[in-house]
């Protein structure tokens, strides 16, 4: 099979030319298309091709002038050679000897039966038999010369050192990097680097191949990259790196992140964290499923009909694998630097946090608090890193490549290793603020918000509870353009929607913990007090006895809880941080979102940016929005006082799924279950684009169903909009989920978010001219489970513009209303 493609050609001339035998057929094939779909066509040929036959392979050495890895042809070996012996065929392969590290030979000595060296000394030629797999004789591993068509053993030693030694034996981790192409590559880039060599137009060439090789395959991305990354920045990488291949979208995201503002923010440099960071390649991850038999397992996942089925086993697989042993080797030498600093290992995988696919929380990040022996804390990393692996066939990850059409999509794992931010408190570990930040505010909540300032979600402690939704806590949100507007009316409504658990990683317990603000106040440094013990109404630190509310947080008696006022009041945090988003955006001509994590020090404070991604908000329009829809005797729903986050609009629902609240607080857990996957059936009954509007009580996703609705995104991502109803007891208040990765799937799927208080003035909730319409629900589904759920679940299909929902994210109002012609 000769990869002879114009203009992709091996550098050597063609094994077979002139005129072939009848039963000889070349197949030319380009490696250009990538490693999976270079695979898939060798095996397709040789399927085709039937049973028995002889193969002779183009020179394989060739292969890394496009994959940049040894690693990738040893993984094409072990894929290619079994496949081969199991269609009973024979086959010859080539590499050029001391071309290739271990990273190449190893996979390739443990895969084929036959291995030879070939020498050419002073005209003769040379075979030296490495491994002969279930053959044996006396001499079968010596060095043989070529006599004719026969090879003769060579069994004088003087002249086998003769022969051998111009090719010196070279042991060692160091020597075999040395031969791997990818660190040649990286080793003549910064040479040409160091020495000027070529002027701009090598380095422009250098600057490619490095990007190339190991940043980003995204045209836009490698756009913004070749800008704001020079060579030195990828040599850096290169420097950082453990194993080879890309370094994914998060690791990339970040990168690019710090590098836009260094350059184009330089004022802001002495606010900015430097970060230490490490990066596992996307070939480390293609290597361990190979290794480890998860190879053809985890490809079965691109079948539309079939790509749950075998995750779960698949999943097990990688969970229980084994590294390889270089791959373990430098993860350990990683650990050694960061000593016992807590490290966090996240997803970074080819799709995540690109332009149109951002996949929020669809894969895992593990913190390692990093304790223990050498032994343990290696085992934890390498628990951390199949754990991972193992979220890439998660059934959310999935479901949402699915709907985006995007499993076909070359989709591979890098990971970035990140120590954690943050400080010591005892035995406590964790930064004085985290959170995510937006350019762009689709939740304006008040008047004098400009949705362009951006908006911060913002918590105590580590970042955990700012990008997933708490069903016990709440968390503070804050417009950068006015940061002293709060969504909370009153200071009742401030003490009772304040934060009050803080996550943190618990040294002496190895592990991230959730406890009470007033557990840890205590510890605090006198930097975080200076900021805590702020007095008067409005303040970082508030307390309260229960009832009334008090400035003074002295007392370790009283009830505390956070608020960031005096932080935002006192220091220009705000200012800098709208600055950084405004830089970032301009930079990505696109709106953006980030995760950040703040440590006060020195009387100051540093920000460190861990990630950065484009955000897919569509930016608001204005809507002929008619006031007076809000009363009218049509309006089944209605406020002025709720919330709309999302583009305003105007539709016409075809399906309303109302869930009763009053009937679903009364429902067991079990039955409460059962109506969140009934409604997940609804919502997924057709693939097609359908604009069904839910409304229910408390909490859609949340995992308490005393809160509310406990369905997956998945199940509801093809709703247009979705209401929760403030009804499910006195002290449940939605919260908005502004900054989760809840509500970045929302985003991304331009679905309408609203809330209702019905008890508040300015809202109208009148259901029951909805539950006067027939109910759809067993007609559509017609199985027992529907029919227990008959007086929970309400369904409405409607004609065309009979029913309207029209919401006002400037305003923050919005109605739903039945035309006056539809009869129960």
């Amino acid at each position: 099979m000769l990869p002879e493609r114009v203009p992709s050609r091996a550098s050597h001339e063609p094994l077979l030319s002139g005129k072939l035998h009848p039963g000889v057929r070349v197949c030319a094939l380009d490696p250009r298309d990538g490693f999976e779909s270079f695979i898939s066509e060798i095996h397709s040929t040789i399927k085709q091709n039937g049973r028995g036959g002889c193969y002779v392979f183009d020179l394989l050495s060739e292969l890394t002038s496009h994959w940049y890895s040894d690693r990738m042809l040893g993984n094409f070996f072990m894929l290619t050679c079994p496949y081969l012996l199991d269609m009973e065929a024979l086959a010859y392969f080539a590499v050029i000897k001391g071309e290739h590290s271990r990273n190449a030979l190893d996979p390739i000595h443990a895969t084929a039966q036959v291995i030879l060296d070939t020498y050419n000394r002073n005209g003769v030629r040379y075979i030296h038999p490495l491994k002969v797999q279930q053959r044996y004789s006396q001499t079968m591993h010596m060095l043989h010369e070529e006599r004719g068509e026969d090879y003769v053993p060579v069994t004088n030693s003087a002249v086998n050192s003769d022969i051998l030694s111009f090719s010196p034996f070279r042991s060692g981790d160091d020597a075999f990097e040395e031969m791997d192409r990818w660190n040649r590559i990286f080793s003549e880039a910064r040479e040409c680097r160091e020495s000027n060599r070529g002027g701009e137009a090598e380095i422009r060439h250098w600057q490619d191949v490095l990007l190339s090789m190991a940043v980003s395959r995204d045209d836009k991305i490698r756009l913004l990259a070749k800008e704001y990354l020079s060579v030195s920045d990828l040599l850096d990488i290169g420097r950082r790196m453990i194993g080879t291949g890309l370094i994914g979208g998060k690791a990339t995201g970040m990168l690019l992140a710090r590098s836009i503002v260094s350059r184009n923010a330089p004022e802001l440099a002495s606010v900015l964290e430097r970060h230490d960071s490490f990066y596992v390649g996307a070939d480390v991850f293609y290597t361990y499923m190979v290794v480890n038999g998860c190879w053809w397992i985890r490809h079965q996942q691109k079948d539309m009909n079939a790509f749950l089925s075998v995750a779960e086993y698949a999943r097990r697989v990688i969970l229980t694998g084994k590294f390889p042993a270089d791959i373990v080797h430098k993860l350990s030498d990683m650990l050694d630097y960061f000593g016992q600093s807590p490290i966090i290992v996240r997803s970074s995988s080819l799709l995540e946090d690109n332009f149109g696919n951002a996949f929020s929380g669809k894969y895992e990040s593990v913190f390692c608090p990093n304790q223990g022996s050498r032994e343990t804390r290696l085992e934890n990393l390498l628990t951390a890193i199949k754990t991972i692996y193992a979220s890439t066939l998660s059934e959310k990850a999935l479901r949402y490549r699915a709907h985006l059409g995007i499993l076909d999509k070359d989709e591979q794992m890098p990971l970035l290793i990140q120590r954690v931010s943050g400080d010591l408190h005892g035995t406590k570990f964790y930064p004085a603020a985290a959170g995510v930040g937006y350019s762009y505010n689709p939740f304006v909540w008040d008047p004098c918000i400009d949705p362009e300032s951006g908006v911060l979600r913002i918590v105590f402690g580590m970042g955990t509870r700012a990008v997933d939704r708490s069903d016990s806590d709440y968390t503070r949100i804050a417009s950068l353009g006015c940061p002293e507007k709060r969504p909370e009316t009153g200071i009742d409504e401030i003490r009772r929607y304040a934060q009050r658990e803080v996550d943190l990683l618990d040294l002496e317990a190895n592990q991230l913990v959730t406890v009470q603000f007033d557990d840890i106040k205590d510890a605090l440094s006198p930097e975080e007090r200076k900021w805590l013990a702020e007095s008067g109404t409005s303040s970082f630190l508030a307390s309260a006895d229960g009832f009334g509310f008090s400035a003074s947080s002295s007392s370790s008696a009283v009830d505390s809880w956070i608020s960031f006022d005096s932080f935002f009041r006192d220091t220009d945090f705000a200012s800098v941080m709208k600055r950084v988003l405004k830089v970032l955006e301009a930079a990505y001509t696109y709106p953006v979102d980030i995760e950040f994590t703040v440590n006060l020090m020195g009387g100051g404070y540093r920000v460190n940016i861990v990630q950065c991604r484009p955000f897919e908000a569509k930016r608001d329009s204005s809507i002929a929005f008619d006031a007076s829809r809000m009363d009218s005797p049509s309006t089944v729903m209605s406020s002025f006082s709720g919330t709309v986050i999302g583009r305003s609009r105007e539709f016409s629902p075809d399906r309303v799924i109302y869930v009763s609240p009053r009937a679903y607080a009364e429902l067991p857990v079990q039955a409460k279950h059962q109506t969140a996957r009934t409604i997940g059936r609804l919502v997924n009954l057709t693939t097609d684009s359908s604009k069904t509007a839910l409304f229910g009580p408390g909490r859609w996703g949340t995992t308490t169903v005393f809160l509310g609705i406990p369905v997956t995104f998945s199940e509801i991502s093809r709703a247009a909009c979705i209401c929760e109803i403030v009804q499910m007891g006195d002290n449940l208040v939605p919260d908005v989920s502004l900054g989760t990765h809840f509500f970045n799937d929302l985003v991304e799927f331009d679905i309408l978010y609203l809330a209702l208080y019905p008890e508040k003035d300015g809202a109208r909730f009148l259901p029951e001219r909805l539950l006067s319409l027939p109910n759809r629900l067993c007609e559509l589904l017609g199985d027992a489970e529907s029919q227990k759920l008959d007086g929970v679940i309400h369904v409405v299909d409607f004609p065309p513009e009979r029913a309207v929902l029209a919401a006002d994210a400037q305003s923050q109002r919005w109605t739903f209303s039945l035309r006056d012609e539809i009869q129960p």
